[in-house]
């Protein structure tokens, strides 16, 4: 009896933990050209972040402020990024995803490189 609960039980959460097609990674190819423009609008990302860190009104604010706001600037080129991929018919969870990690550590990034000015400056040494 108790073998026959448990095999129960176990079809039970098999069901429960099964994916719908939906959000299954359906393979795609991406094509050179279109690998391309992606390299392209992330070069062009990092640098509007780069360009927005040069500027002196950002060198004033606290680096956690400055990071933000740098960010923020450039987000609407950013976004080309996922427009790319939305052309290509790659799922949207699978752009955001990749679209989350370029932002994340591109913030992590800015963010270090504004705490070491930020703390290069206080020490006098700038």
């Amino acid at each position: 009896m108790k073998k026959i609960l448990f095999l129960t039980a176990l079809l039970c959460t098999a069901t429960v933990f099964a994916d719908d097609a939906k959000n299954e990674w359906q393979s795609t190819t991406l094509s050179d050209v279109t690998i391309k423009k992606i390299q392209d609008a992330e070069y062009q990302y990092k640098k509007c972040v780069a360009g927005e860190m040069q500027k002196p009104a950002y060198q004033e604010l606290e680096s956690r402020r400055a990071t933000d706001a740098i960010m923020k600037q450039c987000e609407s080129v950013l976004s080309q990024i996922r427009e790319v991929y939305l052309a290509e018919k790659v799922p949207a969870t699978i752009a955001d995803r990749h679209l989350k990690q370029m932002r994340m550590q591109t913030t992590r990034n800015a963010l270090q490189g504004m705490m070491f000015d930020e703390a290069s400056r206080k020490s006098g040494q700038q």
